[in-house]
């Protein structure tokens, strides 16, 4: 069920019987044939716990299952989406940057500062994002958005990424997240009010990182 770009911010998914997908709710623009949506009370793929685990983590962005045949397409305040293809790995993003997936990934949730220690939980409170972040593992797609449109930056054990937090949108493969500060160019000039953050991603795998720092 491969999502098809129809322009930067738009894409459309061909859906059959016996498939089902998820997207943000309000994320569907337009579907031709015999579609239905309805509210996912069940945490996705992940059931329960995943539920849970974004209760927990204070995520506001209810999802809805589609069903049915035909094709749908989606779209969300005008942000650019970009496509992630899955082939067994896990994508970790942010929720509210989920527009929409395969009902065939897995879906969790992960407490960052199990990854990055105690500065796992000061980038949450850095950026005003949740501590959790959204997993998404197995074979499929899934399309996330951003302001200004995504880059993939390879992250190596040789060559670790370093990313403004708040132009982070998501990551791939055996990682490892930690904060970091730094003075930045802001600071330099006078227009900064303390210590910049950097998130530093390092091991083995791909970060996607947006054009601008703008929250969504």
């Amino acid at each position: 069920m491969p999502f098809t770009a129809l322009n930067s911010r738009m894409v459309e998914a061909r859906i059959g019987p016996g498939q089902r997908m998820f997207s943000q709710r309000g994320a569907m623009l337009a579907y031709r044939g015999d579609v239905a949506f309805t509210p996912n009370i069940q945490g996705g793929q992940g059931g329960v716990g995943s539920m849970i685990g974004r209760r927990i983590a204070g995520e506001a962005t209810p999802l809805m299952t589609v069903e049915g045949t035909g094709t749908v397409m989606f779209g969300h305040g005008g942000h650019h989406v970009h496509v992630v293809d899955l082939t067994g790995e896990t994508l970790y993003v942010e929720a509210d940057r989920l527009l929409a997936f395969d009902g065939s990934l897995q879906q969790g949730t992960m407490f960052m500062g199990s990854q990055g220690g105690v500065m796992g939980m000061v980038r949450g409170q850095v950026t005003g994002q949740g501590l959790f972040t959204t997993t998404l593992k197995g074979v499929g797609s899934a399309a996330v958005m951003a302001h200004g449109g995504v880059i993939e930056l390879p992250i190596t054990p040789q060559r670790p990424v370093h990313v403004d937090p708040q132009a982070y949108v998501a990551h791939r493969g055996d990682v490892r997240n930690k904060l970091s500060t730094a003075l930045g160019w802001r600071d330099m000039v006078g227009r900064g009010s303390g210590e910049a953050f950097q998130l530093e991603l390092s091991g083995q795998g791909t970060v996607y990182v947006q054009a601008s720092e703008e929250k969504l």
